[in-house]
């Protein structure tokens, strides 16, 4: 099979592009033939050696994609050979077949595109999370996203409106920016590209709410413009850190949470899968069940054949797409 290959950490745009042996699935696993793979900024770590978790070489990246299932290994049950699936392994979707567990495999509907179905991975499962299990949002709340138009930014606007919210901001950069969190979903938008931040945020959202301020803050931003969206929050508002890629760590006053009764978490998605299986399985069923009421519609900025990961991945690194890229099996563009 035709596969991205990491032989050892090296820059992303070194990794090789070439052969594999076909996979075939142990106890438990399944095989996937990949139609279509998202690509997630954390590819480059794996790329690169600096995500938390290092395979063994050689590994492919690639952290969601969309198949169909060619294989099935000893003792899998509820999955047929021919069954249309999207799948989120630990890693290994840069690659024309993917030998998975079971369980990392969710139905898709019929009617589903592949390259739709993709885009429904690593980003809508953490903002789900975040909004429902971590924010506990609720019918009404006013949900304030930082970085809006980014894949987690997107997937949170999108979720926020389908689960009910009473109005979702977004903070973006500029007025392209702006109309893309509009297109998302996005009630108002907050220009970040403002002279005062850490006072402009908290006027303009006071402002689109009536003074009442954002119950919940999604933050896959960091730095300034957290600072920022902190001042900008309601009593017993709940702000969730889902990364930082302004690449600056946020820092959370003490007094400031106290003054307000603030609460400040995060997530991390991963450990939903490795701990609570059945949740993510659920919540993956409610995320497809939204798209068929047509409540989500992911934006794919572009399709590229996997021969071009490269390519991908350096927009995801520039911060210039606006939207998922996503990485087709077919179209091998050697």
């Amino acid at each position: 099979m035709k596969a991205v290959i990491v032989r050892a950490f090296t820059p992303f745009d070194q990794a090789q592009y070439g052969d594999l042996p076909d996979p075939e699935p142990g106890e438990g696993e399944v095989v996937v033939d990949i139609e279509a793979a998202e690509a997630n900024f954390p590819d480059i770590l794996y790329i690169e050696g600096k995500y938390q978790k290092k395979p063994p070489f050689p590994f492919s990246p690639g952290l969601a994609g969309a198949g169909i299932v060619s294989k099935l290994g000893a003792g899998v049950t509820g999955l047929s050979v021919g069954q249309r699936v999207m799948v989120l392994p630990s890693y290994g979707t840069y690659a024309e077949k993917l030998a998975l567990p079971a369980g990392y495999c969710f139905p898709m509907p019929d009617d589903l595109p592949f390259d739709v179905a993709a885009s429904f991975g690593l980003v809508y499962q953490t903002a789900y999370f975040a909004l429902t299990d971590r924010a506990a949002m609720t019918p009404g709340d006013t949900v304030l996203v930082l970085g809006a138009t980014g894949g987690v930014g997107m997937a949170a606007v999108q979720l926020a409106r389908a689960l009910g919210a009473g109005k979702v901001i977004g903070a973006t950069r500029g007025e392209k920016g702006a109309a893309l969190a509009r297109e998302f979903g996005a009630d108002a938008v907050v220009d970040t590209d403002m002279e005062n931040l850490r006072d402009g945020m908290r006027d303009a959202v006071k402002e689109a709410t009536g003074g009442h301020g954002a119950d919940v803050v999604i933050d896959p931003v960091g730095g300034d413009a957290s600072a920022a969206a902190l001042r900008a929050m309601a009593w017993c508002g709940r702000l969730i850190v889902v990364g930082f890629a302004s690449g600056q760590i946020p820092q959370f006053g003490g007094n400031y949470l106290l003054v307000k009764n603030i609460t400040v978490g995060g997530v991390q998605w991963t450990d939903y899968r490795a701990r609570q299986l059945d949740r993510v399985q659920e919540a993956q069923a409610h995320i497809f069940q939204l798209w068929s009421e047509g409540k989500l519609a992911p934006r794919i900025a572009d399709r590229l054949p996997l021969a071009q990961f490269a390519v991908a991945l350096a927009g995801l690194q520039a911060a210039k797409v606006s939207g998922k890229i996503i990485l087709t099996t077919k179209d091998r563009g050697e």
